[in-house]
């Protein structure tokens, strides 16, 4: 499998436009014996047709399949722009990929930047990057952004009777997921919360852990601590401050006196109010298959180098010019359903030559949707 190293990158470049950046990674390409020397003609020609700016400063240009003969062994060249390069219609670069790929290896890397090109924070940090170390751990997700919080770190209704329990509890949750040690856990244990009002409590430490992340507990029981009436814990553990955004809702609840609404709600609420930038397509999308099962249509992909980034733009393309909302899953492997008009998420489904593409549709325009997507899978998304 393709992977980026960090001898692959060339630090510290100035190009004033993309043209001049990509002629730079193609003379890479071609000083580290992947290509034939006029492979640049192909990443022209390939940037001509669409643009090849994935987002968060982040572009990976390539050659066309007519020029696949051109590559003599799969592999990448990396240069990073701490000042940016326009890629066009004000998308700046600051880090760009360039791919030689003899098939369909490239598909990897791409489900690899899936990982990142959602967060918020990469750009301004790959823009700020000092070393190809920072780099590497950026694209390979190594670097948080968003804090964990998801079901596994929730618990209604645990039968406790006294605050150790629930400090026990969410501590718990939060070692159980990887986000933190035993140290942490020995930590919270000891301490004594913080009521925000309500019967609503908070707890944080930073000791034992590896990931910042939250957790949230509530009792079926009626228990107090100090003479203060406990209902719900929100336990912190954090290392960095991908904890801000959370931070700033409970304390927003605390100023409006609205802090109790938290006992209210089920376990998707809470993690709709605190990560509120999650990709939540997964877990609807199930409920609009076996409610909209008319609304849904299985593809072939006949690309004979699956998804790549150009012919996902054209499927991507098409989904967006219609209202209704279109998810899409790989039949040929265990993904689940993404978002149709989300290019990164199309991409990370890793499809090949002769995978199957369930989509569903759910809106007025749904059949409409279905039959466009359908035409231009089979017109070959751009490729023939």
């Amino acid at each position: 499998m393709l992977k980026l190293s960090i001898q692959d990158i060339t630090l510290n470049q100035a190009h004033q436009d993309k043209q001049s950046a990509i002629a730079f990674l193609a003379e890479q390409l071609t000083n580290k014996g992947l290509v034939e020397s006029h492979y640049l003609s192909g990443m022209q020609a390939r940037e001509a047709q669409n643009s090849t700016f994935l987002g968060n400063g982040i572009a990976i240009p390539h050659g066309t399949t007519d020029t696949r003969d051109l590559v003599k062994q799969t592999g990448v060249a990396i240069a990073h722009f701490p000042n940016g390069v326009d890629w066009g219609n004000g998308n700046i670069v600051y880090l760009a990929i360039g791919i030689a790929a003899k098939s369909d290896e490239h598909l990897g890397i791409l489900k690899q930047l899936t990982k990142v090109l959602g967060d918020e924070g990469v750009e301004q940090a790959l823009k700020n990057a000092q070393n190809a170390e920072q780099i590497i751990a950026l694209l390979n997700g190594e670097t948080q952004f968003n804090i964990d919080f998801d079901a596994s770190h929730i618990q209604l209704d645990f039968p406790a009777s006294d605050m150790i329990q629930m400090s026990a509890v969410s501590a718990g949750l939060l070692k159980n997921s990887g986000s933190v040690a035993s140290e942490f856990v020995a930590d919270i244990v000891a301490k004594t919360p913080t009521h925000l009002g309500q019967g609503v409590w908070l707890v944080s430490s930073n000791k034992g852990v590896n990931k910042t992340g939250m957790a949230f507990v509530t009792t079926a029981n009626q228990c107090q601590l100090d003479g203060k009436s406990v209902s719900a814990l929100i336990t912190f553990a954090g290392c960095n401050d991908a904890h801000r955004k959370q931070l700033a809702i409970v304390t927003e609840l605390v100023a409006t006196k609205s802090i109790d609404t938290l006992l209210g709600k089920s376990a998707n609420e809470l993690i709709a109010l605190f990560t509120p930038d999650s990709d939540a397509i997964s877990s609807t999308a199930e409920l609009s298959e076996s409610s909209s099962a008319n609304n849904s249509a299985v593809f072939k992909i006949r690309n004979a180098h699956g998804l790549h980034a150009r012919p996902g733009a054209m499927l991507v393309a098409c989904a967006k010019k219609f209202e209704s909302a279109i998810t899409v899953r790989n039949l040929d492997s265990d993904s689940k359903p993404v978002n149709a008009k989300s290019l990164m998420k199309v991409i990370g489904l890793g499809v090949k030559h002769g995978h199957q593409l369930e989509f569903v549709a759910n809106g007025d325009d749904a059949p409409a949707a279905l039959e466009a997507i359908g035409s231009a899978i089979q017109s070959g998304l751009g490729e023939g």
